[in-house]
């Protein structure tokens, strides 16, 4: 099954987190964003969350203030 097109936007902003082994509170309010601007949170939606939420519960990617 092909990925909706906000799922494919959250699955290359995760991507990018477990690249960089971090993802900064703006890169986060901005995935979070993403998934809820249609009002719905689909499956493939929900899985990539979830996955996040593992990856930063487990410290393979940490949360880190913004960049200035």
């Amino acid at each position: 099954m092909a990925l909706s097109s906000s799922a494919e936007k959250l699955k290359k902003m995760i991507d990018k987190a477990i690249e960089d082994h971090e993802i900064t509170v703006l890169e986060y309010e901005k995935i979070l964003h993403i998934a809820s601007e249609d009002n719905k949170i689909d499956a493939q939606e929900r899985a990539l969350l979830q996955t996040l939420q593992d990856l930063i519960e487990s410290g393979a990617v940490k949360r880190v203030q913004d960049r200035r």
